[in-house]
C-alpha cells in the first residue's frame, strides 16, 4: 500500500467529512489493517512498515545463563524514508511550516 492508496482508504472508510480525531484514528486503523494482513505500507518521504516474520531461535538466558528457545514470532519492522532521516540527523533544515515530509523543489539548472 502506498501513500495514495492510504488516502484512497481512508476516504473509502469515513467519506470527506472528518473531524482530525477522526482523520488520525482513521488513518492508523487503516496502517495497521494493512500490515496485519501482510501487506507493506509505504509513505514516501516518512517510511514504510513491513511485516516480518521470525523464525524461532536458540537464546541465553542473561540472568543464569541457561540456553532457551525463542518461539517464532511475527513483528513489524519500520524503516524511517530518507527525507525523515535527514530532517533527523541535522543533514536537512526543517522548515517553518509547511509539509517537512516533501523534498525541497528542484532549481532549475542555468
Amino acid at each position: 500500500m502506498n501513500k495514495a492508496q492510504l488516502i484512497q482508504a481512508v476516504a473509502d472508510k469515513r467519506g470527506d467529512s472528518l473531524t482530525p480525531a477522526e482523520a488520525v484514528e482513521t488513518v492508523l486503523d487503516v496502517m495497521v489493517r494493512a500490515v496485519v494482513a501482510g501487506d507493506r505500507l509505504s509513505v514516501t518521504g516518512f517510511g514504510s512498515f513491513t511485516p516480518e516474520n521470525r523464525p524461532a531461535r536458540r537464546a541465553r538466558n542473561p540472568m543464569t545463563s541457561e540456553a532457551m528457545t525463542v518461539a517464532a514470532s511475527r513483528v513489524v519492522k519500520f524503516r524511517a524514508g530518507a527525507r525523515f532521516k535527514d530532517l533527523v540527523s541535522g543533514r536537512a533544515h526543517m522548515p517553518e511550516s509547511g509539509n517537512c515530509i516533501q523534498k525541497a523543489p528542484k532549481t532549475p539548472r542555468p
